[in-house]
């Protein structure tokens, strides 16, 4: 390892270095001095590789400084880091020798609070959603099959390549209108109102761009800010035809996005999501085709049927007259047999009555005589004269009046008392009265 530079010992103004050691001498000297650090500031341009390192800058009001997270700390992240974020890094300083750069070896990174330019962001949404352009009512559907697809962005993006290279491949019979604004920029801003207005003109003066698409590539947060422009979110909100918004990666966001009628998370989507694959439309019709054949052929069929059928019954009335004449006989017959049979069973009934009714005379005879038999028993059990017979004797005073209690005579009162085979007349005693 090459020593560390010291006051005392830096190299004379004569030797010569070779690029490499001097990288591992700078590197050296910057681990010797600095090492372990921390540092706060804005993250910016944050991008992760398939790997799973991670790479951004960490910057400020004055400078800035490239950083690498490499996986194994990256695995042990809390939160999502994003472009605008203030966060504090610990890591080492090293220069990466390839290129000659300072970088940032971060070990643990957390969050620190809102990055100014997050914050103004926030201020900004805060703001026009109040004003009611964020609103889910205002969004359009996309049209199922546009005639013509707008692009507004730079003739000189990837981002329009890979539009144009997309509704080639799904929808290359429609015709796609490019409206040319800057996409970063002091400039930016402006030049998109400008070439959004020229799309609304074209589509109310003759209908072009059916649907229009508000492209850019990916970047960091101030390289998207144009897209946070106020008047440019205001300029989208009056838009007469659906707006998609693709603008940056799928983790990038921009107030555009929120005010457009659909977002997609890039360009390439943008165009897939208003553009149909040509595919899948031939398909349709394809299926619809075979549909309708297969049901214009099935109602010819059922006609030709039907008309069939009636030519047969108009081409042989001799067939039908046959024909109502055997229904009429069938219906004669039906007419005679039925006759015949209600009269045989009312008959059999009749038959059947005279019979029953001899027998049904007798039984109730016999039920009244007996009951007859029975209500005598029952009236010659209570007879009076029976109760006599046994030594009973019935009284009754001078009015005929029964007398049932001793209550209800009096000392030397003339009864009468009827015996069972007659009459006394008797006078009432006290008890112990001598007669």
């Amino acid at each position: 390892m090459a020593e560390p530079f010291s006051g005392s010992d830096a190299p004379s103004a004569g030797r010569v270095w070779a690029v490499g050691p001097l990288m591992r001498a700078v590197a050296d000297t910057l681990a010797a001095r600095f090492n372990p650090v921390a540092v706060r500031g804005e993250i910016s341009g944050f991008s992760r590789a398939a790997s799973g390192h991670c790479y951004f800058s960490l910057k400020d009001e004055t400078g800035q400084v490239r950083c690498a997270l490499f996986r194994r700390s990256a695995e042990q992240l809390t939160f999502a880091p994003r472009d605008g974020q203030l966060v504090q890094a610990r890591g080492k300083l090293d220069v990466y020798g390839a290129r000659g750069e300072l970088q940032l070896i971060v070990d643990t990174l957390q969050p620190a609070g809102q990055g100014a330019l997050f914050e103004q962001f926030l201020r900004l949404k805060a703001q026009l959603e109040a004003e009611g352009l964020f609103e889910a009512a205002r969004k359009r559907p996309l049209p199922p099959q546009p005639r013509s697809i707008g692009v507004v962005t730079s003739l000189g993006a990837a981002a329009l390549r890979d539009v144009v290279t997309a509704l080639g491949r799904r929808v290359p019979h429609l015709p796609v209108v490019i409206y040319p604004a800057s996409v970063q920029g002091a400039q930016a801003p402006a030049e998109l109102c400008a070439a959004l207005q020229t799309a609304y003109r074209r589509h109310a003066e003759t209908g072009e761009s059916e649907v229009l698409l508000l492209v850019r590539g990916g970047g960091s947060l101030e390289d998207l800010w144009s897209f946070n422009d106020p008047e440019l979110v205001r300029m989208v909100s009056r838009a007469p035809m659906p707006v998609v918004c693709g603008v940056g990666h799928e983790t990038d966001f921009t107030l555009a996005d929120f005010v457009a009628d659909l977002r997609a998370p890039t360009p390439t989507a943008a165009a897939e999501l208003c553009a149909p694959a040509r595919e899948q439309r031939l398909g349709e019709l394809d299926y619809l085709q075979e549909r309708l054949g297969t049901g214009a052929f099935g109602i010819l069929d059922q006609h030709g049927q039907r008309l069939d059928r009636l030519a047969q019954r108009m081409g042989r009335p001799s067939a039908r007259l046959h024909d109502s004449l055997q229904q009429l006989s069938r219906l004669q017959h039906r007419l005679q047999s039925g006759w015949m049979l209600s009269t045989q069973q009312r008959r059999s009934r009749l038959q059947a009555l005279q019979v029953q009714l001899p027998i049904a005379l007798q039984r109730s005879f016999n039920q009244q005589q007996q009951r007859l038999q029975r209500c005598e028993l029952s009236l010659g059990l209570l007879d009076p004269q029976l109760v006599l017979e046994r030594g009973y004797a019935f009284l009754t005073d001078a009015q005929g009046l029964a007398v049932t209690r001793a209550a209800q005579v009096q000392p030397g009162q003339a009864l009468r008392a009827t015996l069972a085979d007659g009459s006394l007349d008797v006078r009432v005693q006290a008890p112990g009265q001598k007669p």
